[in-house]
C-alpha cells in the first residue's frame, strides 16, 4: 500500500522524543516501511531525515533544547501556522495518489476536510475529547467517511458518545530494545520521565517520593515553562535530580536502575507509553488511578493510588518496590507486543483503503 502518515506538528518526529506520540509516529513509520509499504510522512521539517519525510511546517523557530516554538511578533501564532499547514496539505493530498491516509495529527483540519477528498482515512484518537476535535468529528459523523481507532478501552469509553464501539489497539513498544535490569541500583531511587507539564503531575510525584523517603530522578523536557517555574522549582532540593531529555540508551539505564517508576497523570491519559517502557526495563510502577493506567497494570506490575492522593502514592511507592521485576518484564513482553500492534494497524489500513490483503484479527 501507499500510506500517507499525517503527524502532529507540536514537535519534530526525531530522537530524543519529546513525548509518546513522537515515538509512536517515528516507530510506526519505520515498521510500515519494513513491511514493504510505500510511506510518506507529513511532519515538520526538522524531523529525522532518514524517515520518508514530506515537510509541511518549518521548524526554523523551534527550540530543540526546550521543545518550544518561539513566538516572534512577525510570525503567525503556532495555532494559525498549524491550521495553514494542515489546510494546505489536505488541499493537495489526493495528488499523492495514496491508498490510505493514516491520521495521527490530533488536529481538526484533516477530519473537517475528509469529506472534500477522495483518499480514505484512518484516524487514531490518541487524546481524550477536546472542543475542536469534538466539533470536527460531530460534523464528520453526519456523513461518515473516516474509520477511527483508539489506544485503550478507557479512551474508547471517553469517545463513546461520538463514536460507538470504537476499535482499540493498545500501543506497543520494542521491548527487546529496552535492557532488562533484574536488580535496581543501591542506594535506591525513584524515576519519573516524560514531558514536564501540568497534565503529567510531576509536582505530586516529587511530594510523594519525598514523603516515601526516596530520592527522585526526573528525565524529560520542560513543556510548560510557567508550570515549571511556579510548581516545580519551589519543590527542588538535593533529593531531586533533573536529568533533562535523554537519549534512549541513557534513559534505559536510568529507568532500569530505579527501584520504582512514578506515573502521575492529572488528566484522563489515553495510554502513557512510559508505563510500558518502565515495565520493559523490569521497573515496577507506582501511579494514580487515572486514564488507562488501571487497565495497563496488574497487581504483579504496579500499585495505584487515587488520583491526586500524595499520601496514597507514597504508600504505593513503598509497596511497588517489593514486586518481582522478572514478572514485570514478562508482562511487558506479553502485553505490549510491537509486532502485534503493527499488524493490527496494517490490517485496519488495508480495510480502510479497501485492500484487505492481510487478515489479522483484531
Amino acid at each position: 500500500m501507499k500510506i500517507g502518515i499525517i503527524s502532529h506538528l507540536k514537535h519534530p518526529i526525531r530522537q530524543p522524543f519529546a513525548g509518546g506520540l513522537e515515538a509512536f509516529t517515528f516507530q510506526i513509520t519505520q515498521a510500515l516501511q519494513n513491511l514493504d509499504h510505500e510511506v510518506l510522512l507529513f511532519a515538520s521539517d526538522s524531523s529525522d531525515p532518514q524517515l520518508p519525510l514530506f515537510p509541511i511546517l518549518s521548524d526554523e523557530h523551534y527550540d530543540m533544547e526546550t521543545g518550544i516554538r518561539k513566538k516572534l511578533t512577525d510570525l503567525p501564532s503556532e495555532y494559525i501556522a498549524e491550521h495553514h499547514a494542515y489546510f494546505n496539505l489536505m488541499m493537495q493530498i489526493d495528488d499523492y495518489n495514496l491508498d490510505v491516509i493514516f491520521n495521527n495529527s490530533l488536529h481538526y483540519i484533516p477530519i473537517t476536510m475528509a469529506n472534500a477528498i477522495s483518499t480514505p482515512m484512518l484516524t487514531v484518537l490518541h487524546t481524550p475529547p477536546f472542543y475542536e476535535l469534538k466539533l470536527a468529528i460531530t460534523r464528520e459523523q453526519r456523513a461518515p467517511v473516516i474509520k477511527y481507532v483508539t489506544v485503550s478501552a478507557q479512551s474508547a469509553n471517553n469517545w463513546s458518545e461520538l463514536i460507538e464501539n470504537c476499535p482499540v489497539i493498545l500501543n506497543g513498544i520494542h521491548v527487546e530494545s529496552w535492557k532488562f535490569f533484574a536488580v535496581p541500583s543501591r542506594p535506591a531511587y525513584a524515576i519519573w520521565f516524560g514531558r514536564i507539564h501540568p497534565d503529567k503531575g510531576l509536582h505530586l510525584a516529587i511530594l510523594a517520593a519525598r514523603d516515601a523517603g526516596l530520592p527522585l530522578r526526573v528525565a524529560g523536557a520542560i513543556a510548560d515553562r510557567k508550570y515549571y517555574q511556579t510548581k516545580i522549582l519551589p519543590l527542588l532540593g538535593e533529593d531531586i535530580q533533573l536529568l533533562g531529555l535523554l537519549e534512549h540508551e541513557e534513559l534505559n539505564q536510568q529507568i532500569g536502575e530505579a527501584s520504582v517508576c512514578l506515573v502521575t497523570p492529572c488528566w484522563e491519559e489515553p495510554f502513557g507509553l512510559v508505563v510500558a517502557e518502565a515495565m520493559a526495563c523490569g521497573t515496577p510502577v507506582a501511579g494514580f488511578e487515572a486514564g488507562a493506567l488501571p487497565e495497563l497494570l496488574t497487581k504483579e506490575t504496579g500499585v495505584l493510588a487515587k488520583k491526586g492522593d500524595v499520601t496514597g502514592l507514597s504508600a504505593a511507592i513503598l509497596q511497588a518496590q517489593k514486586l518481582d521485576r522478572g514478572k514485570v518484564r514478562e508482562y511487558a513482553i506479553s502485553k505490549f507486543s510491537y509486532s502485534q500492534m503493527t499488524k493490527k494497524y496494517e490490517h485496519m489500513l488495508g480495510v480502510t483503503s479497501g485492500r484487505e490483503t492481510l487478515k489479522y484479527a483484531l
